[in-house]
């Protein structure tokens, strides 16, 4: 078993390898986190893990209003995620390469990373400024007709394309192109699609990648056939999710 130990942090949302993930780090913590990172040499990656809350608020109050204004200020690396952080994530998260770290003047941060691979909550450590974590990496592996299941994933996900444009009113793009790769289409799709984060978490943790994309192929199915018997849901009802607020 290969472990590692990085810097944690938890999102309401789910990161998948290869997507781009933004954020904007104000809380302290991952002030103390970023600052932390820039320490490693430009030509060395800044990596940090990304898992999903399953219980807990990815914003801890730090002050009146903020993000509540009734709620006491809540601080430290554990703030809005109880004694135990083990329970408080989900357990399959992502590794993030943080290309870019720039520091705003009021001291916080802009982000730009990009998933790089899978990792297993082992366990937390709150000791510092911010949360660390050990975590067992996580292979890839291609499991049986990957190949072929991800030309129907496609088929599928081009469909489901066309009736979410349909159903908000606006022509969708043509023309675009699309891997191929089972494993990079598997990651690519369970991201744009429109679930919540327990189903991406699923996508996410599956053992192999031909399971993914067998349970993306329900999902697509499923989500494109409500799309097309709700013609006339708006647009705000089908792209409504949980906001990051990092």
């Amino acid at each position: 078993m290969t472990t590692v130990r990085l810097p944690l942090f938890p999102l309401n949302s789910v990161l998948f390898p290869g997507l781009v993930l933004p954020l904007n780090v104000f809380e302290e913590r991952y002030r103390a986190m970023m600052r932390e990172l820039l320490k490693t040499p430009e030509d060395e990656p800044r990596r940090f893990a990304v898992v999903a809350i399953r219980d807990g608020h990815e914003v801890a109050p730090s002050a009146p209003g903020m993000p509540d204004p009734t709620a006491l200020p809540d601080r430290g690396p554990l703030a809005g995620f109880g004694a135990d952080p083990v329970k408080a994530f989900h357990k399959v998260g992502c590794v993030a390469d943080a290309a870019t770290i720039r520091e705003r003047t009021d001291g916080s941060f802009e982000v730009l990373a990009t998933g790089t691979s899978r990792v297993r909550l082992l366990s937390v450590d709150a000791s510092g400024p911010f949360l660390t974590a050990e975590l067992e990496t996580l292979p890839e592996e291609p499991g049986d007709e990957a190949a072929p299941l991800a030309e129907g994933v496609l088929r599928s996900f081009r469909q489901y394309q066309k009736r979410l444009a349909g159903a908000r009113e606006r022509s969708l793009a043509t023309g675009a192109e699309l891997p191929d790769e089972p494993g990079v289409v598997s990651y690519l799709v369970a991201a744009a699609m429109m679930l919540d984060t327990p189903s991406k978490q699923r996508l996410l943790q599956a053992p192999d990648t031909a399971s993914r994309l067998r349970d993306e192929l329900k999902l697509l199915r499923s989500e494109t056939a409500i799309i097309r018997n709700l013609p006339s849901l708006p647009a705000s009802e089908l792209t409504r999710g949980p906001m990051s607020l990092n």
